[in-house]
């Protein structure tokens, strides 16, 4: 236990001694990536190398219950320790939940809140593996920010994670007291499966009639069909592959024809936005230039947009597919979601 331990203390300061050195000297250390008319961060490029040259497994690769034991360690190698004024956790819908609150919003009264669903292919990921971004996003938008916890496959297959989604956000218009938040300014968001969950609950929540302030989708999963150029540049090599993709589309819908998989409770892309456009809140959408999910996103937004959506898109493109994980490694991650943060503290402002 100690050895491990003091392993994984010494990975992190690796990590974090590498991917901090200055960038003269990080662009001497190996060539440059460069793809699609992209180039990707130095620090993030040598992230990568890191995780080669240590032969880390990836998580796809090993049993269910091992692969988030490795995620979990994974993340908090690259994860910040961004400070906030108060961290509760409660249960949301019946679900586990943590509500971060900034010091800049700790008066009376109601606040600008997100309701934030982790990503991990619906099959890995908790609060735990989110805590950073969490804290991170909390502190520099002045939001409170309430991470929930939904249900994993295999263990829970689809609409399983969908449905906690939507049971958290209407918890969350019901006990808006309970937490603060003001229904006039809330915002549903997440990264990949994450924001798969927060669009297609705003698509219901435009459906039903109820408030939403503001969506923001993190390199979203968007189509489960998923025949795009950029699962094909960039499936392998960098951190998110088509073997993880494989596994959570085996774990979370194993049992939908390819013309199911067109739901829109799972593929966003598809929902018919004539009926809804007008009440869909506004969209705030980022994607990564290095990301297999990188077009479905896109096209999404355009989609969005085409129908009348008020929609912000913002391609990172030296980024990877999960740097909204990585706030306490390199300089360009955290400043991506310092970037994101800011544009949440806008929306709900």
């Amino acid at each position: 236990m100690i050895t491990s331990h003091v392993q994984q203390v010494v990975e992190r300061l690796l990590v974090r001694g590498v991917t901090g050195l200055p960038e003269v000297l990080q662009r001497r250390l190996g060539r440059p990536v460069v793809r699609d008319a992209q180039t990707l961060a130095d620090d993030v490029r040598l992230m990568l190398a890191l995780q080669r040259l240590a032969r880390e497994p990836a998580v796809e690769t090993l049993p269910i219950v091992e692969g988030r034991r490795a995620l979990a360690r994974q993340t908090a190698m690259i994860a910040g320790d961004d400070q906030v004024a108060e961290v509760r956790d409660l249960r949301v819908a019946g679900l586990p939940a943590r509500l971060y609150v900034p010091s800049a919003r700790r008066g009376p009264g109601a606040h600008p809140t997100l309701l934030f669903l982790h990503g991990g292919g619906f099959v890995y990921g908790d609060l735990d593996s989110h805590d950073a971004p969490c804290r991170l996003l909390a502190s520099e938008a002045g939001v409170r920010v309430l991470a929930v916890d939904y249900r994993l496959a295999p263990e829970h297959p689809f609409p399983a994670a969908h449905d906690d989604a939507w049971a958290a956000y209407r918890w969350l218009l019901e006990h808006a007291d309970e937490v603060g938040a003001d229904t006039a300014r809330l915002a549903v968001g997440g990264d990949s499966a994450g924001g798969n969950l927060a669009a297609a609950t705003a698509l219901a929540a435009a459906r039903e009639g109820l408030p939403l302030a503001l969506q923001l989708l993190v390199y979203p999963g968007t189509d489960a069909l998923r025949d795009t150029e950029s699962l094909r540049l960039f499936g392998e090599g960098f951190y998110l592959t088509q073997g993880f993709i494989d596994l959570a589309a085996d774990a979370y819908y194993p049992h939908l024809s390819q013309d199911e998989r067109r739901d829109p409770r799972l593929s966003p892309a598809y929902a018919d936005l004539g009926e809804v456009a007008d009440r869909l809140a506004p969209v705030f959408l980022c994607t990564a230039g290095f990301d297999p999910l990188r077009d479905e996103g896109e096209a999404y937004a355009r989609r969005l947009e085409e129908a009348g959506v008020a929609v912000e898109v913002r391609r990172f493109e030296d980024q990877i597919h999960g740097f909204l994980n990585m706030t306490g490694a390199g300089r360009t991650p955290r400043a991506a979601v310092v970037e994101i943060a800011h544009r949440l503290e806008a929306g709900l402002a």
